[in-house]
């Protein structure tokens, strides 16, 4: 017992579209406890049941650990020195604040960060270094780090205005062919009935008074993937539309920070990277016209890891991310 009450600990959290994800490591960066939960994005499911989640998944990781036994800061317990969270949706001014005054008072901790799921999964790619991060899954967004320690970022506002290329928009496009495949105005596509079948549907058209949110429209995406894989058309146009809307996003901000022409890390993440290899494929062939010097890569490490880094820099002083 002595000696976790003499070792600092540090919580960070994922908290996307799909599900949360939270990591207890120690100072040494050794991983003692993993939690997850559903959705934490409290513009998607509302305020109470992100807050929920969160919490759930942080109780699944601290009692993994066997050193939270009891409530955490009770007599005899180890302390969170730090916990970050990166939340999607959190840097909305009217999501940011309460969210934080929530995490102060049911997750104790000495230091606490709330930023974006963007901003952990940048932190998790490039650490301090200078580069471009692009995530497509339920959403999409695209963040940058400059030389000076500056965030920037494009993309991101969500349904119904944007989240080009990702697993929502995806899924959302896969109705409307098949809707015109129903009506004749479009070609045939294996989406309508894979659609259909998903959501036992006798006809394409019962979906129309349906109320899907946006993970069940999202949830979609790999019917997309599937049928293009199986060689339909409209899917493989679908996934090469997504990959040309993703790159666009990264070359916003290669244009922003000046980095056109220059040899530039651009990292890739999420649900529609790391299921379609068509998507890939689109959005390196889309990313070298755009930038010919960028030089893309996949993210080879759960975004997670860079909420716990970050709690860990607090420790070092390292400023927050953006």
């Amino acid at each position: 017992m002595n000696r976790n009450r003499s070792t600092d600990y540090f919580l960070g959290i994922d908290g996307g579209g799909t599900r949360t994800v939270a990591w207890l490591a120690d100072t040494g960066g050794l991983l003692r406890g993993r939690g997850e939960a559903g959705p934490s994005n409290p513009i998607k499911v509302g305020m109470r049941a992100a807050q929920r989640e969160v919490l759930r998944a942080t109780r699944a990781a601290l009692r993994q650990s066997g050193l939270f036994v009891r409530k955490m800061n009770t007599p005899g317990q180890p302390v969170l020195r730090a916990v970050c969270a990166g939340i999607s949706g959190e840097d909305r001014p009217e999501v940011h604040r309460p969210l934080l005054a929530w995490m102060r008072r049911h997750i104790p901790a000495r230091r606490h960060l709330l930023t974006t799921d963007a901003a952990i999964a940048l932190a998790a790619a490039l650490r301090d270094s200078a580069g471009v991060l692009v995530i497509a899954g339920t959403g999409s967004i695209a963040c940058a780090r400059d030389e000076q320690g500056k965030f920037l970022r494009a993309g991101g506002w969500g349904v119904p205005f944007d989240d080009r290329g990702s697993g929502y928009e995806l899924g959302r496009q896969a109705v409307t062919a098949s809707l015109e495949a129903y009506d004749g105005r479009g070609p045939s596509t294996l989406l309508q009935h894979g659609i259909c079948r998903q959501l036992k549907l006798k006809s394409i058209i019962e979906i129309v008074p349906r109320r899907l949110d946006a993970p069940q429209v999202a949830a979609l995406f790999p019917l997309v993937a599937k049928a293009a894989d199986d060689g339909d058309l409209v899917a493989r146009h679908l996934c090469d539309t997504a990959g040309r809307d993703l790159a666009v996003l990264s070359a916003a901000l290669l244009r922003r920070t000046g980095w056109l022409e220059r040899v530039t890390p651009v990292v890739t993440t999420g649900g529609v990277f790391k299921s379609s290899s068509l998507v890939r494929n689109a959005f390196a062939r889309h990313m070298h016209r755009l930038a010919p010097q960028a030089r893309v890569q996949m993210l080879d490490c759960p975004p997670v890891e860079g909420a716990v880094w970050l709690a860990r820099g607090c420790l070092a002083g390292r400023r927050r991310s953006h």
